[in-house]
């Protein structure tokens, strides 16, 4: 029997507002027994778990590991835009005039994460 990931573990400030945003943007949901205050959160996703623990440290250099977001039913530039207007923020823009390329962004407690192409975009430039 081989292991699976249960979860992707984030350590932050404050685990259900990073988790609130998490599942915001990846249209998912809170575990039912997660509340404000909790010291941990569970965002449900089809793709992979992501577990939200509250720790003391605040974040200090680049994130070892990150999130790479491809949209399912919008262009990258339209998810930008959306997780822009969740509370993200652009932190480097990787795209090229010719529409490849990807948008490195940082949730709420600065942690980065790119959006790549949809796949309907990878296929019209393949």
């Amino acid at each position: 029997m081989t292991s699976l990931v249960r979860h992707v573990t984030i350590d932050c400030a404050d685990a259900h507002a990073l988790a609130s945003f998490w599942a915001a943007a990846l249209d998912a949901k809170l575990a039912d027994d997660d509340f404000p205050g909790d010291p941990e959160a569970t965002v449900e996703s089809p793709g992979a778990n992501l577990l939200f623990i509250q720790v003391p440290d605040a974040k200090s250099v680049k994130n070892r590991v990150h999130l790479d977001l491809q949209p399912q039913d919008r262009t990258r530039d339209e998810e930008v835009e959306r997780l822009l207007g969740l509370g993200a923020t652009l932190f480097e823009d990787h795209r090229n005039p010719d529409g490849t390329g990807w948008a490195t962004l940082k949730d709420p407690e600065g942690n980065e994460f790119c959006v790549e192409r949809s796949k309907a975009e990878r296929a019209a430039t393949a």
